[in-house]
């Protein structure tokens, strides 16, 4: 899914890089895969991410932020990812609509 950059801090991308490239010199800061070389398990091409650990996209704390391939982003998250859509589920169950009246 792509980026929408509004929604994020004016300097998300100069954090970002600097998170990446110089905190985790070009590696993923869970497994250890290299950036733009293929992953050690699954063999696709690693690209890191920078994952909010607290998942607030205006949390912007050094300490907040981690360097993460798809992998490793995609399993860190997955919790999220699944209660977001449970709420959305549940929010959408209840509009009830009556229309015996």
């Amino acid at each position: 899914m792509p980026i929408d950059y509004k929604k994020y801090s004016k300097d998300w991308k100069l954090r970002s890089k600097f998170i990446r490239f110089y905190r985790a010199e070009n590696k993923c800061e869970q497994c250890g895969a290299d950036n733009y070389k293929p992953h050690p398990v699954t063999g696709s091409k690693v690209i890191l991410t920078v994952a909010h650990l607290d998942h607030d996209i205006m949390n912007n704390n050094f300490y907040n932020l981690k360097a993460l391939c798809q992998r490793c982003h995609l399993r860190y998250d997955a919790k999220h990812h699944a209660e977001t859509r449970r709420n959305k589920r549940i929010d959408k169950n209840q509009i009830v609509i009556n229309f015996e009246n």
